[in-house]
């Protein structure tokens, strides 16, 4: 067990894309669990598009990180110290331990993991967060039913490749949006999509009308920006739009809001926010049914795991906005 625990803290609250004068590396010795707590070492890191909002100042649906306070982080580890009754040495699990190499914790919101069914990586993508996100936005959110049209951006992502899956799965019809070629073809081969569209191609609009002719019943939106413009104006009557993140929006100065809003009125279209932290009391059922199709071979979990140490942190975020990743992106420490 390592004697000094090594940690990354934010030094200043970035304008634009997150700099290295944003972090401050620190350390600390490691400390001993007291009665009621237990200690993991943080074996993966969970990289999310939500860290860079939690690092602005100002409302939100959780409060900021603070300027010198460690940065927010979900991660899966190896309890290696217990004085918690409900925790073993040597139980996996996961929780919000943030990005340092070991967390003290006293069990609040950690998980243990089954890694005799998926490796510790599995639980960060479809069957973590990340997979109950897309689960309660597209079937409670979204309402998607049999036969709908769904589309999904961001489709190649982490959320977006999980939810277009579990479409499939529920008998929708499921057109990814992805950028390039590369993507676009994982979509449809490897997740299983019906079509793709590469955002980086000229006229993404005429293409998906010419895709769902009869309009899209439900859109998975992960990025915001001129795509989610392009779908509103492709919304079938009775439409639900899904507002899970803005991807193209949060390092941007000036957050540039729908324009073509008024789609949802012509549509008689809805558009809702969705946090997974509202279903809290439903992620036991929603994980067995995610478990369940994970262990019969219909719902696959892609990662990119990028191998370093906590230093590694700020440029690993920095991945996620140049669209390095496929599936989920997790930095193995």
């Amino acid at each position: 067990m390592p004697q000094t625990n090594r940690q990354v803290r934010l030094a200043a609250r970035p304008l634009g894309l997150p700099r290295p004068t944003d972090w401050e590396f620190t350390s600390e010795p490691v400390r001993m669990p007291g009665p009621g707590e237990f200690l993991v070492e943080v074996s993966y890191l969970s990289i999310d598009p939500a860290m860079r909002g939690w690092m602005n100042a100002g409302v939100s649906y959780i409060p900021p990180v603070e300027i010198g306070a460690v940065m927010r982080a979900g991660g899966t580890g190896r309890v290696a110290v217990s004085e918690h009754p409900g925790f073993a040495v040597g139980d996996y699990v996961y929780g919000t331990f943030g990005v340092q190499e070991c967390a003290i914790s006293d069990g609040r919101g950690v998980l243990k993991l089954d890694t005799s069914l998926a490796a510790q990586t599995t639980y960060l993508g479809a069957l973590g967060m990340t997979g109950l996100t897309a689960y309660f936005a597209l079937l409670d959110t979204g309402k998607a039913k049999e036969g709908d049209t769904v589309v999904i951006s961001g489709a190649a992502g982490a959320v977006g490749s999980v939810a277009g899956q579990i479409a499939k799965i529920k008998g929708c019809r499921v057109i990814g949006i992805a950028g390039g070629a590369e993507k676009c073809r994982l979509v449809t081969e490897e997740f299983g999509f019906d079509a793709a569209i590469d955002y980086r191609l000229p006229h993404l609009r005429r293409k998906l009308r010419e895709m769902a002719p009869r309009g899209v019943d439900v859109y998975f939106d992960n990025v915001g920006g001129e795509i989610l413009d392009d779908v509103l104006a492709c919304l079938a009557r009775g439409a639900r739009v899904i507002i899970c993140g803005a991807i193209s929006q949060y390092n941007e100065t000036e957050v540039r809001g729908p324009a073509n809003y008024m789609m949802l009125l012509v549509a008689r279209a809805s558009m809702t926010g969705m946090l997974v932290f509202d279903y809290a009391d439903r992620y036991p059922e929603a994980m067995a049914e995610l478990a369940g199709w994970y262990r019969a071979g219909r719902l696959v979990s892609r990662e990119t795991v990028i191998p370093g140490t906590v230093e590694d942190f700020p440029e690993t975020l920095l991945k996620l906005f140049d669209g390095a990743n496929t599936g989920k992106l997790i930095l193995e420490l």
